[in-house]
């Protein structure tokens, strides 16, 4: 078994675009997983000092270890970013480039045994943080057919999210459904035979949803980039990598909303906003991994990564 289970993605981008500009700055990882950002940073430039946030204690534990020889560069936060933001410590600095690698660590689906993949028989736990909040087995026991279908449908685009609801609600009748296994079974009985043998597993998109469901993803995506956005330094910049288009739309729209000089809605008679842009776009269309580097680390194929600068503060810091 390798030291650590992810590999960290489009590490020349991430050098290229949130590198410091004079070389002594603060960082903030608001996803560190392992820390395999956080290593590669802080080894090729000797003054940036980062703090590393994750949910996941369990994971966050692995980057302590992992970046213990950097000393007091760094500072752990074990927890959600949202509240991170939500209430900055008063004794650091604005920082001056946050990253955000979005989706799932390898490590959740190889080493967490809390239920992300199907290729492993689990307890279906998914959440990241296992300290609060409902299980996903907690979720296929309680919601409606048609709050499910809905689910399946809003968080992955799956197909025949209305079929595999169906066949969930009839079978949680005779028994509940609690393992990886189980749930994969039954999807796979729901969908049509050629889906079965489609270019991905059946299950996929059904565990993407639960998974995003379980932790709110896609739902709190949004406030999290305005909170984050509010405490980064002005000239700072701000950098996302996404691994599937529902994030990445949402990204993509905040950022280009916040590049307008006037963010009023249409029907506003008079503008009430700051009447300028809070971003500069520095990425037009995501950057995409290179060939080269698809090839080396496959999970990589379907990040996007795409940048803004801050240009002013906003209300909440005057």
């Amino acid at each position: 078994m390798t030291e650590y289970a992810h590999t960290p993605v489009l590490l020349d981008e991430v050098f290229s675009l949130l590198g410091p500009r004079n070389n002594c700055e603060l960082m903030i990882d608001a996803n560190a997983g392992e820390g395999g950002h956080c290593y590669a940073i802080l080894s090729k430039y000797p003054d940036v000092k980062i703090i590393a946030i994750d949910a996941d204690a369990n994971i966050l534990s692995v980057a302590k270890k992992r970046l213990d020889v950097f000393g007091d560069r760094v500072y752990f936060y074990s927890g959600w970013s949202h509240d991170f933001f939500a209430d900055y410590p008063a004794q650091f600095k604005k920082p001056d480039t946050i990253l955000f690698d979005l989706g799932i660590s390898s490590y959740h689906y190889k080493r967490s045994g809390k239920g992300f993949t199907f290729e492993k028989d689990e307890y279906l736990d998914m959440r990241i943080d296992d300290s609060k909040g409902i299980t996903a087995a907690d979720l296929l026991a309680r919601i409606p057919e048609r709050e499910l279908a809905d689910l399946l449908y809003n968080n992955s685009e799956e197909k025949y999210s209305r079929k595999i609801a169906s066949f969930i609600v009839n079978e949680r009748q005779k028994s509940t459904i609690t393992t990886t296994s189980a749930l994969a079974e039954l999807v796979i009985k729901a969908v049509p035979v050629s889906y079965r043998n489609g270019p991905i597993h059946p299950a996929t998109r059904t565990f993407q949803a639960l998974r995003i469901a379980v932790n709110g993803e896609l739902s709190k995506l949004s406030s999290l980039l305005e909170a984050a956005l509010r405490v980064l330094e002005p000239g700072g910049r701000l950098g996302v990598i996404s691994f599937h288009s529902l994030e990445d739309r949402i990204v993509k729209n905040f950022f280009r909303t916040m590049n307008k000089n006037c963010t009023c809605p249409p029907q506003a008679p008079v503008c009430r906003c700051s009447g300028r842009r809070s971003v500069n776009l520095l990425t037009k269309k995501g950057i995409t991994p290179t060939n080269e580097e698809i090839e080396r680390n496959p999970p990589s194929r379907s990040a996007r990564f795409r940048v803004v600068e801050k240009v002013l503060d906003g209300e909440a810091d005057d």
